[in-house]
């Protein structure tokens, strides 16, 4: 009743999550850097590919399913050298070959773009395209095998989807890309993100393109399911986007934000998933751009500080903007 009343997580508790992470130890107000997803099993995965130990890296991959699991292959993806061993070690392994393609091809992609940087295209120099588009070629060819090898995987699709729009690889071959996914599940949020992003102006979109798009997901999406995210993912771009900094700051876009949040994460039927702060962190900060302080409030609250870097990535200053709007909220 009072949790209802107080407007926390639908009255209903959290169960405690025996995989969970210990709570490191909390920076300034009591913020702190999410590390392996908050997880003991993906921790003991990264430690795994770390430590270039195969046979440790296998038997820790038993909890996940990296086909579907896009959280989790992207803790595998930020790890930098995994592409340097991972393909040979899967050589004799034809079980787990797709599983180390895919890894690896994630991988190369992240390595792409970090040469590439975050600058505008005007500003990347000749050298830093050659090894972006030298290593996104080999993402897109390890991902394609992977995807041949298991024919039922979302992953490898949803990673394409980000090759084809660094490469440039026009609408016909990224629309066959998304739709390979969405056949494969239609309600993949990670596709739809992907997707949204690929739909603004600065990359192949039209304005306005994204927005429609979220939309019509959202209107898809089953009470509890995180696909409710596309729309904070679309405003967050949309902000992006436009030159001002209060473009999200209107009734319209506070009540809709507000109506995806509590029919996605902030409804009881919400699965806390390893990852979970990922989408909550993807609603505080399109909720705080938005001034809708009392539902960004209830989003901070389950957070209790933690803190994932994406998406506010796209300020300069990212933690301090986290502590700013947990202030606010």
């Amino acid at each position: 009743m009072l949790g209802r009343l107080f407007g926390r997580d639908g009255g209903r508790r959290p169960e405690a999550d025996p995989h969970a992470l210990p709570v490191p130890r909390r920076q300034k107000n009591g913020m702190y850097t999410l590390r392996a997803l908050g997880d003991t099993r993906v921790l003991a995965l990264t430690d795994a590919v770390r430590a270039n130990d195969w046979a440790a890296f296998k038997a820790a991959l038993a909890p996940f399913d990296l086909g579907r699991d896009h959280h989790v292959l992207s803790e595998l993806a930020d790890l930098g050298g995994v592409q340097n061993w991972i393909v040979d070690a899967a050589k004799d392994d034809e079980e787990h070959r797709a599983t180390a393609l895919l890894v690896s091809g994630a991988r190369y992609i992240e390595w792409g773009w970090e040469a590439r940087t975050g600058a505008y295209a005007k500003n990347v120099t000749r050298e830093q395209w050659r090894l972006f588009h030298e290593r996104l070629d080999i993402a897109e060819e390890q991902l394609l095998e992977a995807a041949e090898l298991r024919p039922r995987w979302v992953t490898p699709w949803r990673r394409l989807l980000t090759s084809g729009r660094g490469m440039s690889l026009g609408p016909v071959v990224n629309e066959t890309r998304r739709d390979a996914a969405l056949r494969r599940d239609p309600l993949d949020l990670a596709t739809h993100v992907e997707w949204v992003s690929y739909l603004q102006p600065r990359w192949s979109g039209k304005p306005g393109q994204a927005l429609a798009f979220a939309r019509d997901a959202f209107a898809r999406a089953p009470q509890g399911h995180g696909l409710g995210c596309v729309i904070a993912a679309a405003h967050i771009e949309e902000w992006v986007e436009s030159d001002r900094g209060d473009s999200l700051k209107n009734p319209r876009v506070q009540a809709e934000l507000r109506e995806a949040a509590e029919h996605s994460i902030l409804h009881p039927d919400y699965v806390r998933a390893p990852g979970w702060q990922r989408d909550f962190n993807l609603f505080a900060m399109a909720l705080s751009l938005a001034g809708e302080r009392r539902t960004a409030r209830r989003v901070f609250q389950a957070l209790d500080g933690a803190f994932t870097r994406g998406p506010w990535r796209y300020f300069a200053q990212p933690e301090e903007q986290f502590l700013r709007f947990q202030a606010r909220a």
